[in-house]
């Protein structure tokens, strides 16, 4: 289904983490997934970028959707499958790896 850009910024030990991950891949959606427990310069970036210091934070072609509460409440809406079927384009914002 999804052609858009996932890529999910996580730590090994967050619950919330894992749910996202569980419900992106019931969606079969492919995502990258970013470890940042030991990455201070990410976490000040997903902070900058999504003004929230929690993870995970999800980033589809680049813009931040929140995390995993978010992404539920956008499913249940009907307003997720969408966001994540869309292509990503030459004016979606850089996320960093």
């Amino acid at each position: 289904m999804a052609s858009a850009e996932v890529v999910i910024y996580v730590t090994t030990y967050c619950p919330y983490c894992v749910r996202a991950k569980a419900l992106l891949s019931k969606k079969d959606v492919p995502y990258q997934e970013v470890n940042v427990e030991e990455r201070p310069d990410l976490r000040s970036w997903i902070a900058q970028k999504s003004g929230q210091r929690t993870v995970p934070q999800i980033f589809v072609n680049g813009r931040p959707l929140g995390g995993f509460s978010d992404i539920a409440a956008l499913d249940q809406r009907g307003q997720l499958d969408p966001l994540l079927s869309r292509a990503r384009t030459p004016e979606d914002p850089a996320v960093e790896v």
